[in-house]
């Protein structure tokens, strides 16, 4: 039986496969982002879901391994998580009543074979133009915090999010239909994992 690890702590990513029916074992990778320098947004998330995945496929056999990383870019600035209340205030500032595309990258390893997959899912998401008493409760929250973009589309900053064009649960960190063709492509299915 192949085990399915997730090399990440996300738990948005966690709930959306066991959503699907995958019980995976989390194993963070705890990868040092700001090694990666690449300034292109797809080569970026791409880069860092493989360092992760490859960090993680060292430690198991039998295993496919899933790295995953995600960037909101807009007006050509790319926007991690915050690194505080205070930038994730201006970050909403600049994003409301705007539209700013989700990079998700996609990294997946079987370490049966040695075979890897690299995808990119992208995801436009159109912001609602909201009050700064609004952005700054929102914030208040601290979910803002956690979240790359500065917002969770499946918490509470859904109720800011005025419409989404393509994979929803790409927003969410994890596109599932991405994630379907990719198994299929290393010869597995979703349900191989029930």
């Amino acid at each position: 039986m192949t085990k399915f690890v997730l090399a990440s702590a996300s738990p948005a990513r966690l709930k959306l496969l066991k959503m699907i029916g995958i019980e995976p074992i989390v194993h963070s990778s705890d990868y040092d982002e700001s090694q990666i320098t690449v300034t292109d947004v797809v080569d970026l998330v791409n880069t860092l879901a493989w360092k992760k995945a490859e960090i993680i496929a060292s430690l198991y056999s039998s295993a496919l391994i899933l790295g995953c990383d995600s960037v909101l870019e807009m007006e050509d600035e790319i926007y991690g998580k915050p690194e505080n209340p205070e930038m994730a205030i201006a970050r909403w500032q600049k994003m409301r009543g705007k539209m700013g595309k989700l990079y998700t990258g996609h990294a997946l390893i079987n370490t049966n074979t040695q075979e890897k997959i690299i995808n990119c899912g992208i995801t436009e998401v159109y912001f609602a133009d909201i009050d700064d008493f609004t952005i700054k409760a929102y914030v208040g929250t601290q979910e803002p915090l956690k979240c790359a973009g500065s917002f969770a589309l499946e918490g509470k900053g859904g109720v800011f999010i005025d419409k989404i064009i393509g994979c929803h649960s790409n927003v969410i960190g994890l596109s599932l239909p991405l994630l379907r063709n990719m198994l299929a492509d290393l010869n597995f299915q979703v349900t191989d994992f029930w």
